[in-house]
Formats: C-alpha cells, structure tokens, sequence
C-alpha cells in the first residue's frame, strides 16, 4: 500500500522535526520518520540532540556545575554546609526526566499539527518513494511524497585504536549514562564534546586525562579565547595533553590502559573508563537506495546547492547529513528554509551568523569568523576586548574571568566576529548574531545602552575599545 503525502521528512531530529512542523503549518500534508527509541524501547522524537546529545548533557553540565560551586565557591557567599554529596542516580533520574519531557513535547506538537509520525529507519527509493525498515530491515511501508526532506543526523566517530565495548569504552551517548564517578576518566578528544563531558565528571571527582591528537588547543576557536579556555581548563584539573595520538586499548586488572604517542615518545596511562569524542560523521548509511539518485561526497555527507537541495529536484537534506557545522540550530533553521521554499516562499540562511557555543564553565561562545581567518584572507581590521573583571555584575557573581573580544572591519568599521569566554556567554553571543545579521558596525553595539550592572556591559565595552574608548579599563 502506498501512502502519499505533499511532504515526507526523514528524521525527527532539531533538523527533521522543524521542517515537518513549519511544513505542516504552512498547510502540507506532512508525514515524518524515525527510528529512535528511549532506554525503554519506546519510540522516541527528537533526534540524537534531545535524546543522547545537547538536551542530556546540559543536564549534567548543569548539575555537576552546581556540586562544584557548592564545592568550591558558596562559602565566599557565606553558604555553609556539612558532608555534602553527590548522588549520581538522582542526577540521571533528573536528566532523563528533562529528556522525557521535551521529547513528548514535540509528540505532542506533531499531534497538533496532523503531522503522521512513522516509526522505523526511513530509505529513499526512486522516483521520490520512501520504504520504512523495522530494525530487521524489513520492509514495513511505503509513502510517497512530491517532496521529501533528508534529515537523518550524524553519529559518533569510532576510531579502530579504542573499540568501543559501551563498558569500559564508550562513545558519547555512554558518557552519559555513568551510574557512578570514575576514579580516572580517560577523554580521547579535546573538541566540543570531548571537553563538555570531561568537564562533566571532572568536576564530580573525576581525574580527568584528555588526549588530544591535534597540536593546537580548540583551533576552530580564536587564539586568545583558546588560549584562556585552555589555562582555565587546566586550573580546574583537566589534563589536557596535545599531540597525543592513541595506538591502542588494553584492558588491564584495574581498569583500561591507553597506550599513545606524544612527541615521538611513547607512554601509556591507566584509567576506570575512556570515552571516545574524536566527532560525528553523517548518519547517511543505508539511507538512499542505490537508484535513488542522490550525491552523497566520499564523506558521506549528501551533496546539497546553497538552498539544500540535493542533486534530485524535489529531494532535499538538511542538518549534520550536509555541509557545514554540525550544530542543532544550523540544522533547524535549514528546516524551516526547506519547508519555506517547497511551500513556494522565500527562506534565509546565513551560514556567517551561525553562533558556536562550548557549554563548558566557563562557557564559550562566538559567531563570524576568528581573527586569524580573516588576516589569512587578506582583510585589515580592528580589535576589542574587554574582560567580565572589569563588569561589577561578573564581581558580583564570584565569576569574574574571561573576555569578550569584538573584530570588526578596519575601513567600514562593520562586524565580522564577536569572540567570548566568560560567565553566561551561550546568552550573550544572540546580541551580536542579531547585529551581524542586519550588518550593523561595532559603532551601532557602542552606542547601544546596556542596562546596569549586567554581564552585557561587557559587550558595550568590547565595542568601544575597538575604537579605542572603553571607559572601563585602560585603552
């Protein structure tokens, strides 16, 4: 039996269940497919984010954040306590409450906006047909729409040095479900994730050992955000060792031993567990059948135009599966683009005010392009900076470290990155998204007011600097 629908959406992540909904609101017959499930086996939307990625581990960055204040930084508040502890399984109770909930959620929108929700793995046949495969790979349906919406997400790298046995070694989504604080924790990866779910148990009691094959500390980054992030990283207690690229795992009687080579020396470092972040890579595999006429690249990314559309007219791809930053927001706001333009609207991505966060403490934050990229193209600019020491509201707060560091154009004075490392950031970074996207100049953030005393002051000092006329420190 075929069923058809003016749209079919493969993947219900921040990507996928975006686009169902605007296409749904935008009065298209919408049906969308996903295969995840909940620890319990139950369908469950919302992709790798909600479920196993950015939702959970907020979760836990948040509560293992709050032990660490209580920890480390309450009695400069005067707070006083005795034998505080911390109860792991009422952490993850927590987490999976917070999950839960929001998955439901979207459930319960895709119910109030007739959106079809198919479970099962979703694969493009031709001639825009779509089978749905039970975790058997049998066939269990078959829908057709006039325009189908590639969305599958992405998925953990595995590197063939540390085989993951999801005990001992584990991937992301393992990393989350600790039931207890290791003694030693071993981190293979310093990008984003790597350093998030480091933080995670560092800050629990875990000793914290982070690998990282790279030379360079965070070099997606701007230097100096970097290079503050790095030192900060270290007085909390991670040891963060570049240039460190791992050979092999062996098991040994306590625990996991990590051999690598760092500078031509080899060494080796025994740990309770390991968790493998070295990235994601698209989940495209088995998605498009072999008539499908879809492009995937040697990567497997799904080859898609500037407006996402792939090398089949009314097929599309949104989200990690295509070019550019893997990121929950890129990816929903290429739903709604898609969902837009298949309604026969008009859609508007702009990929150079895609703001990054690192939800580490302290947070890290950027949007447009770092200092160095633009020297290395060849563009003459000017610089701000201005340090939360110097807010009272960071003072205050007993979080006065980091920066906020503004790049604009050295002859038209607009903005072309807003860097930052401090207190709060992930908030603070939209400010200067929303300026970069209506191309405003350092000159429009410097005179704008910012209400007193609150960590946004440190925005407005960094735009006054690069005019050489901060007020609160020293030019």
């Amino acid at each position: 039996m075929l069923d058809n629908y003016d749209v079919i959406v493969i993947g219900a992540g921040p990507g996928g269940y975006v686009a169902a909904i605007r296409c749904a609101q935008l009065g298209l017959k919408t049906a969308c497919i996903d295969n995840q499930v909940n620890p319990q086996g139950e369908p469950s939307l919302g992709g790798t984010c909600l479920n196993v990625g950015c939702i959970p581990s907020k979760a836990l960055l948040d509560s293992s954040e709050q032990f660490y204040r209580l920890m480390h930084q309450f009695s400069l508040h005067g707070i006083r306590y005795e034998n505080a502890f911390m109860d792991v399984d009422a952490m993850q109770e927590r987490k999976r409450g917070i999950v839960n909930g929001l998955t439901g959620g979207i459930s319960q929108l895709f119910k109030a906006n007739g959106i079809t929700s198919v479970h099962g793995f979703g694969r493009l046949m031709s001639r825009n047909a779509v089978n749905v495969l039970d975790r058997s790979g049998q066939v269990t349906a078959t829908l057709s729409a006039r325009d189908i919406i590639l969305a599958p997400g992405s998925v953990p790298v595995e590197i063939p040095a540390a085989p993951i046995d999801r005990e001992f070694v584990v991937d992301s989504t393992g990393a989350l479900e600790f039931s207890r604080v290791p003694r030693r924790l071993g981190v293979i990866g310093a990008g984003v994730i790597g350093l998030e779910l480091g933080s995670v148990w560092n800050r629990l009691g875990s000793e914290v050992v982070i690998l990282e094959a790279l030379d360079e500390f965070l070099s997606i980054a701007d230097h100096e955000v970097a290079r503050e992030a790095k030192r900060r990283f270290t007085r909390q207690g991670l040891d963060i060792q570049l240039g460190s690229r791992v050979s092999k795992v062996e098991y040994g009687a306590e625990g996991v031993i990590l051999h690598y080579a760092r500078k031509d020396v080899s060494r080796t470092v025994e740990v309770d567990r390991v968790i493998i972040a070295v990235g994601r890579r698209p989940a495209t595999e088995g998605l498009l059948a072999a008539d499908s006429g879809v492009m995937v690249d040697g990567s497997g990314f799904v080859e898609v135009d500037e407006n996402c559309r792939t090398s089949i007219r009314n097929v599309w791809a949104v989200g990690d599966a295509v070019r550019g930053p893997m990121l929950a927001h890129k990816g929903s706001e290429e739903g709604m683009a898609v969902a837009e333009r298949i309604a026969g609207g008009k859609a508007h991505v702009d990929f150079n005010c895609v703001p990054w966060v690192i939800y580490t403490s302290p947070e890290i934050a950027w949007v447009g392009r770092t200092e160095r990229q633009l020297k290395e193209a060849g563009r003459e600019v000017s610089t701000g900076s201005f340090p939360f020491a110097a807010t009272g509201r960071a003072r205050a707060m007993e979080e006065a470290y980091g920066f906020v560091k503004m790049i604009a154009d050295k002859s038209t004075d607009r903005l072309l990155g807003v860097h930052m490392i401090g207190p709060h950031v992930s908030e603070l970074v939209n400010e200067c998204v929303l300026a970069m996207e209506f191309q405003a100049s350092s000159e429009d953030l410097a005179r704008t007011i910012h209400a007193h005393p609150t960590l946004s002051e440190a925005v407005h000092e960094a735009a006054l600097a690069v005019d050489k006329r901060a007020i609160h420190r020293a030019n």
